[in-house]
């Protein structure tokens, strides 16, 4: 169910993973082959959707699990 603003109650936390390991997101754009807007969408929560090839690609590059980046808001 989303909120009327179209939020989705799905937090992404790139921002504060790529923080912690001190990676930029033009970085990750080059590791995982998605363009630094469109990592952008995700970062700012932004995002309606992500491919799961995407998602397993930015978790491998940052090396975390899928609930490390993605949580309920």
């Amino acid at each position: 169910m989303t909120d009327d603003d179209g939020a989705s109650g799905i937090h992404c936390r790139l921002d504060e993973l790529l923080a912690e390991r001190g990676m930029t997101l033009a970085r990750l754009s080059e590791l995982v082959g998605v363009s630094v807007v469109n990592l952008s969408v995700l970062k700012n929560d932004r995002a309606r959707a992500i491919r799961f090839s995407t998602l397993t690609a930015v978790c491998e590059a940052l090396g975390c699990e899928v609930g490390d980046l993605l949580a309920r808001a």
